[in-house]
């Protein structure tokens, strides 16, 4: 016989059919009564989780603010870090890499031996990014993402809400139906900060070896890992949903 449904399957269950009706705040406050436990939010502070993090922030919910800090960052994306700080007045914790995973890493590749293979690069992100975010998610009961569909092919069919079998959460993504307009809107009117390498082409975020900026027509992750021929282009973080109950390795980020 199949498991019964867990209360958080259930809640996530509730939380998709309730969705569509609300605007971001709301939706994180419903979110926020319907599940018991920690909740955490990893933010890498592009456009979606600075609207994310506004609506935390300013209706001073009970929800973790925490971000990756893989010592590859853009030196404005440390300086949105600050400038969010304080224009919320709050602390946003940073996780950074074992120490001892970098310094192996750094010794078989090289400093930029992520550019030889896809596989040499899925090693650096796991170790840079994958790993501190296990250790972010230790005991919640939700994760919260700025995943939108729009964004790519491999993320079209993101939904609301979908409870993670691997890590044994709900992982939410209140953004999921946003249009990047409508995103730039909500931006824009609630005079949210946000990181200048926006407005220089950059549309989707990363490290700074392994970002560049867009050319007008190309997709909004065009820019991440540019040099690979592969279609996905993902870092580990995100876990694709149809393979999560066979224990496939994250394939998304």
């Amino acid at each position: 016989m199949p498991a019964a449904p867990s209360d958080l399957e259930m809640a996530g269950a509730r939380l998709r059919a309730d969705f569509a009706a609300l605007d971001l705040h709301q939706r994180l406050v419903v979110l926020r009564r319907a599940v018991d436990g920690r909740i955490v939010f990893t933010t890498s502070f592009g456009l979606e989780d600075q609207a994310i993090a506004d609506a935390i922030f300013t209706q001073a919910l009970p929800i973790e603010v925490v971000t990756l800090d893989t010592g590859r960052l853009f030196a404005e994306t440390h300086q949105i870090w600050a400038e969010t700080e304080r224009h919320y007045a709050q602390r946003i914790r940073g996780l950074v890499p074992d120490r001892r995973a970098v310094e192996d890493l750094i010794a078989r590749q090289g400093i930029d031996g992520f550019r030889a293979s896809v596989e040499a690069r899925l090693t650096c992100c796991g170790v840079r990014k994958v790993e501190p975010l296990g250790r972010a998610l230790v005991g919640a009961a939700s994760w919260i993402t700025g995943l939108r569909a729009e964004q790519s092919v491999e993320r079209a069919h993101t939904s609301f809400c979908e409870f993670d079998r691997l890590r044994g959460l709900l992982k939410v993504n209140p953004l999921c139906d946003w249009t990047r307009e409508h995103l730039l809107d909500h931006v824009r009117d609630h005079r949210i900060p946000y990181n200048p390498l926006h407005d220089r082409g950059f549309l989707s975020i990363g490290c700074a070896p392994c970002t560049r900026a867009v050319a007008p027509g190309e997709p909004e992750r065009a820019g991440r890992w540019w040099w690979e021929q592969e279609d996905k282009k993902e870092c580990g973080l995100h876990l694709r949903r149809d393979r999560d109950e066979r224990g496939s390795s994250a394939v998304s980020g």
